[in-house]
C-alpha cells in the first residue's frame, strides 16, 4: 500500500511544490537559456531605376570644358629662379667716402666670429678658442660679420653701435651688434690646421675624504691665416648688383 503511494507520488505531476522560502536560495537562479535573436536582415536596398524627385527639379549643369588649362599644365621646375629682393642702394654718405677709405695703404677690420670680436688684417694668423666643426686644413672661409673697417685716417662703423652702461663690452653683447654690409669688404682666411695645447691634469679633492680625483683635459683650436681683406669700389658694388 505504501509502495503504491510512492509511486503515483513520483508519477504524478501535478505534486504541488513547497513554498519558495522553504527551498534553498540556489533555487532562486534560473538555468534556463533564453535565446537572443539578432536581426540580422540588411536594410533595403534603394532602388536606383526610380529617379528621385530632386534630381527632376534641378537643371542639368552645362558640361564643362575640355580646354586645358595652361597655367596648370605647366610643371613647376625645382630649380626655377625665386623672387629675390633687390639690394638697398649705397647711401650717399658710403659713395663718397669709401674710395678715400680704398685709398688707404693699410686697413684694418674687425671681425665677429660666433659673437666674439677680432681685430685683423691681411696676413694675421688667427688663433681661434674652439675647434670649428667642418673643416679641413686648406679650406676657404668667407668672414662676412664685420663691425667696423678702419685705418690710420678713416674708419668706417656700423650703424647703431652705441657702448650701453658704463660697461666697456656692452657693445658686443649678442644682439647689440649691428654689421657692416657685406657688399663693402672682401675678406676671407684659409684653414691652417689645429692646434692641441698639453695635457693638462687637475686634482679634485674633497673635505674629510681621502680620495683624489684627477681630471685630464687636452683642447683642440683652429688656426687661420687671413688670406686677402680690401675694400670694394663703388663700381665693383653696383657691377654686381646689376649682374
Amino acid at each position: 500500500m505504501l509502495s503504491r503511494s510512492l509511486r503515483r507520488a513520483v508519477l504524478d505531476t501535478r505534486w504541488s511544490l513547497p513554498p519558495p522560502y522553504l527551498l534553498p536560495w540556489t533555487a532562486n537562479l534560473t538555468t534556463t537559456s533564453q535565446p537572443t535573436t539578432s536581426s540580422t536582415i540588411p536594410p533595403a536596398s534603394i532602388s536606383r531605376s526610380e529617379p528621385s524627385t530632386a534630381d527632376q527639379s534641378t537643371p542639368s549643369s552645362p558640361p564643362a570644358s575640355s580646354s586645358p588649362n595652361p597655367a596648370a599644365s605647366q610643371p613647376t621646375s625645382p630649380n626655377a629662379p625665386r623672387n629675390v629682393t633687390p639690394p638697398s642702394p649705397l647711401s650717399p654718405s658710403i659713395r663718397t667716402l669709401l674710395p678715400l677709405l680704398l685709398a688707404q695703404r693699410q686697413i684694418y677690420i674687425k671681425s665677429h666670429i660666433h659673437a666674439r670680436p677680432y681685430l685683423l688684417t691681411q696676413g694675421d694668423t688667427l688663433r681661434l678658442p674652439f675647434l670649428m666643426p667642418g673643416v679641413q686644413p686648406g679650406d676657404i672661409l668667407r668672414l662676412d660679420r664685420a663691425s667696423l673697417i678702419g685705418s690710420r685716417d678713416f674708419t668706417l662703423r656700423a650703424p647703431g653701435l652705441e657702448r650701453r652702461g658704463k660697461s666697456a663690452t656692452a657693445g658686443t653683447i649678442r644682439g647689440r651688434v649691428s654689421y657692416l654690409d657685406s657688399r663693402l669688404f672682401v675678406c676671407r682666411a684659409v684653414v691652417m690646421g689645429t692646434e692641441s695645447e698639453p695635457m693638462r691634469v687637475m686634482e679634485k679633492t674633497k673635505r674629510r675624504q681621502r680620495h683624489t680625483r684627477h681630471v685630464k683635459s687636452k683642447h683642440r683650436y683652429t688656426v687661420l691665416k687671413i688670406k686677402e681683406l680690401r675694400v670694394k669700389s663703388v663700381e665693383e658694388i653696383e657691377s654686381v648688383k646689376q649682374d
